[in-house]
């Protein structure tokens, strides 16, 4: 890899750990897209796309979920070019961009603590799943202290910020679908590929809204989150690229490939082959597998926290501090095994990220009411001088839609609450009613 902004940020390694988080990122800082897109598509390359194929390969056949993928994963695009532009555009982090994209500064901070324990919960859950699979393959100490082993490994890489990750990503990924496509491999050779396309699904059968959600719900918070990374690209054809390339192939080759061992196993319990096939390989597998989202979970946990404890005090706190007391805070939860406990609730939190991308499109490319300030500001690599306080509109809309995608059960869930939160917004701008208030001029501290 022959980055040289990527050199250039792991030898400033102050710069390199603040990451910009709550400034624009740089021209001279961005990288190309193709360092970006082994990112986003390393997000994708899970174990959890191929559970996510399983599950569609246990309800439908290989054809229809080749169609309930596509439209997944159209959805998913279409979210994550749209706010990604606007993050590649102006610099800025999803949290920092939601001051001026419909939040307000108070807003924003509500929607960074949002996203920020719903993304620590996951880091925790993911350390810990990747302590049993650790303590399964190799034994040795207890699961509470391979838990603290994959939790503060995973900091420690993300404390180097995107630099680090990139440099993680350029070794996992490679790493990950050669062991794990060699394991699959001799699973579907002992099997006619013809016969197992055609093949009847093994399970109760799921209608292809069922599977689109299946597709969409599982990754739209990665799409919401996407200026997180798409700050980091140098122009809107990079971030178009970048999110094709990697949510296509993440979706169509992991997923369709959890599809194809479903029906050839006629289990959902692929993941089980995937890691076990050999203990020195499926540990290799299970480390590249679970570091490169989770490193994720907690980099954007990290950025959303950054940017609450800004708004709320007027403190900038260091990102890389921030990083180490959210990665102690989620090791200490996943050793003690208390967020087992709580998958529903991070479940139940996440319905509430999409239509914080709704409003922020809405807000960005249709209202425009804040779109000056940034115009303005973006020449001279600046934030705005002043902020929105308070934006009631948009925090009513927020919560109105998401309670829409928790109980409207039509169609896609985190779509609709998606799509309503856009609508009403545009509406709402229209009539006049997404105005700051009179702390519109609160300074930017």
């Amino acid at each position: 890899m022959s980055d040289a902004a990527l050199t250039t940020e792991l030898s400033d390694e102050g710069l390199a750990r603040d990451d910009y988080a709550l400034q624009r990122v740089p021209q001279s800082a961005r990288y190309g897209w193709v360092t970006v897109a082994i990112q986003r598509f390393g997000m994708l390359s899970a174990l959890s796309q191929f559970l996510l194929g399983a599950t569609l390969g246990m309800g439908m056949t290989f054809w229809d979920a080749v169609l309930a993928i596509t439209l997944g994963a159209v959805i998913l695009e279409v979210v994550a070019i749209a706010i990604g532009i606007a993050g590649m555009r102006e610099g800025l982090s999803t949290t920092v961009l939601a001051r001026w994209a419909g939040f307000g500064r108070y807003g924003a901070g509500i929607v960074g603590m949002v996203i920020a324990i719903c993304l620590l919960g996951w880091f925790g859950v993911q350390s810990a799943v990747l302590a049993q699979g650790l303590a399964s393959l190799l034994g040795g100490p207890p699961v509470w202290m391979w838990s603290i082993m994959a939790g503060l490994a995973v900091t420690a890489i993300v404390v180097h910020g995107f630099a680090g990750m990139a440099w993680t990503a350029w070794i996992t990924v490679p790493a990950f679908l050669a062991l794990a496509g060699w394991a699959i491999t001799v699973e579907l050779s002992k099997q006619s590929l013809g016969a197992l396309v055609a093949s009847a699904p093994p399970g109760p059968a799921l209608s292809l809204a069922e599977g689109a959600t299946i597709v969409a719900g599982g990754f739209i918070v990665g799409a919401v989150i996407s200026p997180d990374m798409c700050r980091w690209n140098r122009s809107a054809a990079d971030v178009v690229k970048q999110t094709v390339l990697g949510i296509t192939l993440g979706e169509y080759v992991v997923a369709l490939v959890g599809v194809l061992l479903a029906h050839a196993l006629r289990t959902g319990d692929v993941i089980a082959i995937v890691t076990t096939t050999s203990g020195v390989v499926g540990t290799i597998v299970l480390i590249t597998a679970t570091l490169k989202i989770n490193d994720w979970n907690l980099y954007a946990a990290s950025l959303g926290m950054t940017n609450t404890l800004h708004t709320a005090f007027g403190k900038r706190t260091n990102r890389a501090v921030v990083t180490v007391a959210l990665g102690v805070i989620g090791t200490g939860l996943a050793a003690a095994g208390i967020l087992d406990h709580l998958i529903d609730f991070f479940v139940l939190l996440g319905v509430a990220i999409p239509p914080v991308a709704g409003i922020m499109v809405a807000e960005y490319y249709v209202v425009r009411r804040w779109r000056a300030a940034l115009d303005v500001s973006r020449a001279s690599g600046t934030l705005p001088g002043t902020a929105p306080g308070w934006a009631p509109a948009a925090l009513v809309i927020w919560l109105a839609s998401a309670l829409i995608g928790k109980y409207v059960a039509w169609g896609i869930p985190a779509l609709n609450a998606l799509v309503v939160a856009f609508a009403a917004y545009a509406i709402a701008g229209r009539l006049g009613l997404t105005g700051a208030p009179r702390d519109e001029n609160a300074r930017v501290a």
